[in-house]
């Protein structure tokens, strides 16, 4: 990461925008406004991914930010544009998601700095370790000068490819549930306890993987997942007597979320039971659906349809920063075309053209937004 802020500050600080590094580890970069001590603008998205991942899901977004301001070769607008490189999005290596960006609201409190990961590093250990004061973090908090703040993203599935289109704006965020799940049952050799007699830890939870599939499958929108399972001993000759899974829920209805993943937890409880195991969960996160800022969508669809292309609103199966910015200030995205819908794997891509539309996109909007009044009187919004 910090070979990755020392080649972006490269392409920032000709352009004259002033870069620090936040306590989170956040890249900000400032390029000012017209007005001194004016309102700000923010523009970006995150700059970590994950493993085995492809170029453009996060990066992009804070790419195309840096690009807008250098096709703007010097013009100031009323209020100051702040690019931001989030550092900690993905939730890899902590299991928690939107470290970066919950500082910016305030969030990043002393429960979630004490989160380890798997070498028993806290968060608060490994910013310090970065170089940087934990203690600061109150200080990367977004000031009431705030006046909303803008994500480019690769849609990272194949609707847009499906209609043919480049970009969308993204209405509301789906919410999402992320649980730790162990089931618990008893070591022993694996050719000498005869079947009858066994708890097996994995058998457990491959029946209960089997149940989150088919939650997934019947509920409409509804997306179910188990992303990680860890047997142990792990061993060919042992049968396993604990197995640690990760799930991961995710509905553009609370409600409905909600209640699969309560189901899915009874579900669990039942396997257990009935075979012989024990069964805890542990929520790592909850975060509601989120819709984005209609004003703003208003604007994206004006300035995609001044870029030549077609509107296009959608929800985001995916979790974003903008869902966590959106806490506080003014929030929206804009989705650009995915070839193949992959994404999180090498294979991830963009058409260069669509990128173009996406900064002819960013400069309407800008345009637009600087001679609108009534986005300028958002300044001083705040959320409670």
């Amino acid at each position: 990461m910090h070979d990755c802020h020392r080649e972006i500050v490269q392409w920032m600080e000709p352009l004259g925008i002033k870069v620090r590094i936040d306590a989170a580890g956040n890249l900000r970069g400032v390029y000012a406004g017209g007005q001194p001590n004016g309102p700000r603008l923010l523009i970006g998205s995150h700059l970590d991914t994950v493993p085995n991942a492809g170029a453009y899901d996060g990066i992009l977004g804070v790419v195309l930010a840096i690009a807008l301001l250098e096709e703007l070769q010097g013009p100031r607008f009323p209020f100051a544009i702040e690019v931001l490189g989030f550092s900690e999005e993905e939730g890899v290596r902590f299991g928690a998601p939107f470290i970066g960006s919950r500082a910016l609201v305030g969030r990043l409190d002393p429960q979630l700095l004490q989160v380890c990961d798997s070498q028993g590093v806290s968060v608060r250990k490994a910013i310090e370790d970065f170089g940087l004061d934990p203690e600061h973090i109150p200080e990367a908090e977004l000031g009431k000068d705030t006046l909303g703040y803008l994500e480019f993203h690769i849609e990272q599935g194949p609707v847009l490819e499906k209609l043919n289109q480049p970009l969308a704006a993204v209405e509301a965020i789906a919410g999402q549930s992320r649980l730790a799940v162990t089931f618990v049952g008893r070591a022993n050799h694996a050719g000498t306890t005869p079947m009858h007699l066994r708890h097996d830890a994995l058998a457990g939870a491959a029946e209960w993987i089997g149940k989150v599939e088919r939650a997934g499958q019947g509920v409409p929108g509804l997306v179910a997942t188990v992303g990680r399972i860890e047997a142990k001993p792990g061993t060919t000759n042992v049968i396993a007597g604990e197995v640690r899974l990760t799930l991961d829920v995710r509905h553009s209805s609370d409600d409905i979320r909600r209640r699969a993943v309560a189901d899915l937890i009874r579900e669990a409880q039942e396997i257990a039971s009935r075979r012989g195991l024990s069964v805890n969960e542990s929520t790592v996160l909850n975060q509601p659906a989120v819709a984005m800022e209609p004003f703003l969508i208003d604007h994206i669809e004006d300035a995609i349809a001044k870029a030549g292309c077609k509107p296009h609103r959608m929800v985001s199966g995916a979790g974003h920063d903008a869902m966590i910015l959106a806490e506080r200030v003014p929030s929206a995205m804009i989705f650009l075309r995915t070839p193949g819908g992959i994404s999180h794997d090498p294979a991830e891509s963009v058409a260069s053209e669509d990128v173009e539309k996406a900064i002819q996109c960013g400069l309407h909007l800008l345009q637009q937004l600087a001679a609108s009044h009534e986005f300028h009187k958002t300044a001083n919004f705040t959320k409670g």
